[in-house]
């Protein structure tokens, strides 16, 4: 099967173009009453043709085992394939080919070009290639309908004047071909009518390929695929083809192979470019060429690795401040007091402490925690305070800097215009589909589908009920993850109770029963992590369909604020809980607090007695980095096997030939969410830098290390492995940048509360300048007020460790044990009740996180104002470039009605006093010349 139209001269362009205007619905131009096809010949005059393609002479179509592999032409090597369906046989054959008849029949009418390969000529011998090309009428017109600009004149806008730093950036810098692969035009929405005044010198190459796949996918989106005399909107669009299986799959053409350039002079080797200079792993130091991947890939994709390239250049800053405050708790490492007190044979040695658990748990010495102590200084130290207010300056710089790095791109790439709206317009497919009750639009006046009021709160009531419960599933497999560790730290402790035996003299001064604890528990958590991941991912989709949302740009919204509420559960909740739950609801000796009342035995976590800190650091580690190794194995690794899979099963059936179309079907789709759990991920990574850094200052090192193998990976994965995604237009990051400056905001609280209530140093500060007897000011004895006493002998039975688990140095000499808290102790007139000295620490912990709050938010705010979202000196070039295009616009016009009065030989005074009162008066004195 095979089906030619062609291009038309200026009188059948200007018939042909009248009828598709005046037949408009819905936003899907039919070109209707055009039945008959045209090629054209090397001189560019119209000749008719029957369907069936007839030869021209001089111009032979080329057999398939001629063509050049890379050919991204029709067999004719003149027209462009600007997007390719495949499909098979298979059962419900029938159904599914009258099916592609009426859709394919429609898409002739509509104007595309057609033509198929044949199954027993692809490399499987099994599927069928429709090629589409889109002719110039079809591209001017959709051009119109969607308001692509496009170039009418070379800029003469000087550009500013740059500080020279080329000798100190020249290692990172690229070619400026690939840097700033076109030249700066001034640009407007295209109009038929003033086709003359673009600048067209081949209408072949005026559209670029990623503009013209996505008129095309425009089309075959609202392409009917039943008879014109039938009325069914439910038989609609390419993606319920692509569903039902109609069509297996819909993609434009990669330009060459990524590894060779294009040998037909003709073609772009932009992907070859991009792998040359972007995509390899040797080219991590170098800038991401985003004007050639704007120009690719389109604008919404080049926002994304421009957005995560700044984020990374950020980092960078955050890394060297973190890397200088782990040195400094490593240079401080010998200035420890608490910890020397804690590893003192003496000190540390001679306290023994309650037991943490029931019945397995029995008395241990408080020197047992003394590797603990050590490493928990390395994050715990004076610098972490400095550290989490440099991070909350930090995020606030990021995000304003980012937003002026943003307002420089929309002015480059001529985003200025574009607004959401224009995507609010396009309405979805599914929507209508869906939604069959019409109304009158109050803005555009028109008729459009619309969902009933009582339709959409029912639906969304539904979707919030399904997001709720599977929050709460997720508090439910964290609540199970916590009596996990009350449950397994007693075996721990029993198995670690002996520190004289030749296992433990390994591991005993290295492995506590509570490090033993956390590790494990955060390596269950994480499998839990990503298990009820996969499972959202599709509740999360089927939910937001549900909603029908009417616009690409609500879905896109409303999937993103789903995904990101369960994923902010799911990944930060274990991290909350060791942060702000455990050892704060602990009770005392006598009188402990159990997670589900007495009956459990599950006693209540306590902290260790440098805190919890270092508990929170495992957390985050564990999962942080365990989510950005699974995530880059995943990303790297999956589709390159599926892909190995794909193209060795068509080895056996390949002889001479194998396409340009055939090698990108057998390339894996990116789909409709690819850049969306891009983003996903590298916000996930942003709350874990941002919410939990007073715990772990080298969080945005590790951060940084994985974000240079983020770029090249996502950008060897969409250049060599995934097909070429439909180009699309954003201006922005969207519904990102919300999200980010709630996390920045919740950052600085979380931050403080660390500092205050996880960390240790508020405590040892109130101890060091109010409760410290000696002249010194040093923090010696400081172990020993921070552990409250308690008499043995009044210990409940069930708190009591069974008689043959007591350790060999235990005697009856021994008749008090010590625990973390401030109580009175025994023989006080107020024994086991709160000293002043915690309630003195409370006071001082809420002091600090009020003050460290307010400076932080002065701070930022103060930032925020002082930075503009809008350099200055771009708001004066499209200022000015604005006015020069309007001026150009209105000189195009005068000169138009100047020549049509010209050409019409009127002498008419009246007629012509008519038209130069429509003119400015400075333009009248031209008009006058002109006639």
């Amino acid at each position: 099967m095979k089906r030619i139209t062609g291009k038309t001269k200026d009188a059948t362009l200007l018939e042909m173009t009248n009828k598709a205007d005046a037949h408009v619905e819905d936003g899907f131009a039919v070109l209707t009453g055009y039945r008959k096809t045209f090629l054209a010949d090397n001189n560019g005059s119209l000749l008719s043709t029957s369907d069936k393609g007839t030869q021209l002479p001089g111009h032979q179509e080329i057999d398939k085992l001629q063509q050049d592999n890379d050919s991204v032409y029709f067999r004719d090597g003149r027209r462009r394939i600007d997007f390719v369906l495949s499909y098979t046989d298979d059962k419900d054959g029938d159904k599914k080919a009258e099916r592609r008849r009426e859709f394919e029949a429609n898409l002739e009418e509509a104007g595309l070009e057609l033509e198929t390969e044949d199954k027993l000529e692809s490399d499987d011998h099994k599927t069928y290639y429709l090629k589409i090309h889109a002719p110039w009428e079809v591209l001017a017109t959709y051009a119109e309908v969607l308001k692509i600009k496009v170039p009418f004149k070379k800029t003469d806008i000087p550009k500013g004047r740059e500080i020279s730093l080329a000798w100190l950036t020249q290692p990172i810098r690229l070619p400026r071909n690939i840097m700033k692969p076109d030249p700066d035009y001034f640009t407007a929405p295209f109009n038929k009518s003033k086709i003359d005044f673009f600048l067209i010198e081949d209408r072949a190459t005026f559209f670029p390929p990623s503009t013209r796949n996505r008129i095309v996918y425009y089309i075959l989106t609202r392409c009917p695929y039943y008879k014109k005399n039938r009325v069914d909107g439910e038989k609609t669009g390419i993606k319920r083809l692509l569903n039902n299986g109609t069509y297996t799959s819909a993609y434009p053409l990669h330009d060459c192979r990524y590894w060779n350039r294009a040998k037909d002079p003709q073609c772009e080797s932009e992907r070859f470019h991009l792998y040359k200079y972007w995509a390899r792993f040797l080219c991590f130091y170098k800038e991401q060429p985003l004007n050639l991947i704007r120009k690719y890939y389109g604008e919404k994709i080049g926002i994304y690795f421009a957005w995560l390239g700044f984020y990374t250049e950020m980092l960078f800053f955050a890394a060297v401040m973190g890397v200088i405050c782990f040195v400094y708790g490593l240079l401080s490492y010998n200035n420890n007091v608490t910890s020397r007190e804690i590893c003192d044979a003496s000190i540390g040695g001679n306290i023994v402490m309650c037991p943490l658990c029931d019945k397995k748990c029995t008395y241990w010495k408080l020197s047992s925690t003394c590797f603990s102590s050590w490493l928990s200084h390395l994050f715990d130290n004076e610098g972490t305070v400095f550290f989490a207010i440099f991070m909350g300056i930090w995020v606030t710089l990021f995000l304003e800097l980012w937003k002026r790095r943003q307002a420089r791109l929309e002015y480059e790439w001529d985003l200025v215009d574009f607004e959401e709206e224009q995507q609010q317009l396009q309405i979805r497919p599914e929507f209508e589909l869906k939604c069959p009750k019409r109304r009158r639009n109050r803005v555009t006046q028109e008729m459009e589908p619309y969902l009933p009021l009582t339709s959409k709160c029912a639906r969304f009531c539904f979707s919030g009920a399904t997001v709720l419960f599977w929050t709460f599933l997720i508090v439910a497999c964290i609540m199970g993850v916590i009596a996990y560790r009350l449950a397994v730290y007693a075996a721990f402790a029993s198995f670690m109770k002996d520190s004289t035996t030749s296992k433990i003299q390994l591991v005993g001064p290295l492995i506590t029963p509570q490090l033993a604890t956390s590790v494990t528990a955060s390596c269950i958590n994480f499998v839990i992590i990503l298990f009820l991941n996969l499972l959202y991912e599709h509740v999360a989709q089927w939910i937001t369909d549900m909603e029908i949302p009417k616009t690409h740009l609500e879905y896109e919204n409303k999937l993103t604020m789903k995904m990101f509420m369960f994923q902010f559960v799911n990944y930060y909740s274990s991290c909350f809980y060791v942060a702000f739950f455990k050892g704060k609801f602990v009770g005392h000796p006598g009188n402990y607090t159990y997670m589900f009342g007495k009956w459990s035995k599950l006693r209540n976590e306590e902290c260790a007695p440098g805190g919890c800190l270092i508990e929170l650091t495992t957390q985050l580690v564990i999962v942080m980095t365990g989510k950005q190794l699974v995530g880059n194995i995943q990303e790297a690794l999956v589709p390159l096997l599926k892909n190995w899979w794909i193209s060795r099963k068509g080895w056996n059936h390949r002889e001479s030939r194998y396409s340009r179309w055939e090698q990108d079907h057998d390339l894996q789709s990116l789909g409709q969410f690819g850049l969306f759990y891009e983003y996903l991920e590298m916000v996930i990574q942003f709350g874990f830098i941002t919410l939990f850094v007073a715990s772990f200052p080298l969080a945005p090192l590790l951060a940084l290390f994985n974000n240079i193998l983020e770029v090249r990976v996502d950008a060897w994965k969409f250049t060599t492995q995934f097909r070429r995604p439909v180009a699309a237009k954003a201006r922005n990051i969207g519904a990102w940048q919300e999200i980010l400056n709630v996390v920045a905001i919740l950052s600085v609280v979380t931050n403080a509360f660390i500092m205050a209530f996880t960390s240790d140093m508020i405590p040892r500060l109130v101890y060091l300048y109010a409760y410290h007897h000696s002249d010194e000011a040093t923090m010696k004895g400081y172990i020993n007020n921070s552990l409250s006493v308690y008499e043995i002998s009044k210990l409940n039975k069930k708190n009591l460790s069974d008689h043959e688990e007591n350790p060999s140095w235990l005697n009856e000499s021994i008749t008090t044990c010590r625990y973390r808290d401030y109580r009175y102790p025994p023989g006080h007139p107020s024994e086991y009740s709160q000293t002043m000295q915690f309630w003195h620490i409370l006071a001082a912990k809420m002091a600090f996180i009020i003050i460290m709050e307010h400076v932080v938010f002065v701070v930022k705010f103060f930032v925020a104002w002082l930075i503009p979202d809008v350099p200055s000196e771009v708001k004066d070039r499209i200022k000015h470039e604005r006015y020069l295009v309007q001026e150009y616009l209105h000189d195009y016009d005068v000169k138009k009605i100047a020549m049509e009065l010209s050409q019409s030989q009127t002498t008419d005074f009246s007629h012509t006093t008519e038209c130069s009162s429509l003119l400015p008066l400075d333009k009248i004195e031209v008009l006058s010349e002109c006639i």
